[in-house]
């Protein structure tokens, strides 16, 4: 090993136990992904069913990928939120969180495979529900 490798290796290796350690949560971000996602399907829903043009094409490409992208910002806002905020006493008031917090997920990943608005509703509004717990507890 030479001088310079010795020098610019680390002595020590540090490991954080949790994403946010300033403590600060806030459901907001996955609220406004999973209004995103309802707002792409609905911009989708719009287009024409045939004789697509090419600028309707990339439309409907680029909506599609939107709505993944924030499906996918929903499943990691709500699993850092549940996974690193919730405390037992928490789950003591709402003991449905574990099952609220995997359907969410669920309906997440249904919408990345989907273009459907019900489903896209449906996590909407599963979002909000679980923001409403979230910030009742901080109550």
């Amino acid at each position: 090993m030479s001088l310079v490798t010795r020098w610019l290796k680390p002595a020590t290796t540090v490991y954080a136990h949790c994403d946010v350690p300033c403590g600060i949560y806030d459901p907001h971000q996955a609220e406004l992904a999973a209004r995103t996602v309802a707002r792409m399907v609905e911009l989708i829903g719009q287009l024409p069913k045939e004789n697509l043009s090419e600028a309707d094409r990339h439309k409907f490409v680029r909506c599609v990928a939107v709505k993944e992208q924030h499906a996918e910002i929903v499943k990691h806002e709500i699993q850092v939120i549940w996974s690193d905020y919730f405390k037992p006493e928490h789950l003591e008031r709402y003991p449905d969180i574990h099952d609220r917090t995997w359907k969410i997920l669920k309906l997440a990943g249904k919408n990345k495979q989907n273009i459907d608005a019900q489903a896209a509703a449906e996590l909407e509004a599963a979002v909000k529900e679980f923001a409403d717990i979230f910030w009742s507890t901080k109550k």
